[in-house]
């Protein structure tokens, strides 16, 4: 089971590397515009603040990577856990405050991998 588990929190960590290509350096461009439902004017006044989330998004999977990674595994589920709580904890915040689109596209994914986590 633990290996299910490990392939989610492997999923969680390459959508929030897939955010912070988005938000870092694809704001601006077509795909970026598309996904954020944005006008090119209003993309590049936000651009600065999009690339400092996007950098927020890579800390988060850097540390779901981590996990994954780390040779002790009590430890490297103590890891997992509290950097899916922290994914679960902004996709809270984000679908308050943005969209709810947030919590199915960013918070669902890592609450159902702390589950597996949990379950493993």
């Amino acid at each position: 089971m633990i290996w299910i588990a490990n392939l989610l929190v492997a999923l969680v960590a390459a959508l929030h590397v897939f955010f912070l290509v988005l938000e870092m350096f694809l704001w601006t461009k077509p795909l970026g515009l598309k996904v954020f439902r944005q006008t090119f004017d209003k993309a590049v006044s936000s651009a600065v603040l999009a690339a400092n989330q996007g950098l927020y998004n890579g800390f988060l999977a850097a540390g779901l990577i981590w996990g994954l990674v780390q040779g002790t595994p009590a430890f490297a589920v103590q890891i997992k856990v509290f950097f899916l709580v922290c994914v679960i904890v902004a996709g809270v915040f984000g679908a308050a405050t943005v969209s709810s689109r947030i919590l199915l596209v960013q918070a669902l994914p890592a609450a159902i991998a702390l589950i597996a986590l949990y379950l493993a």
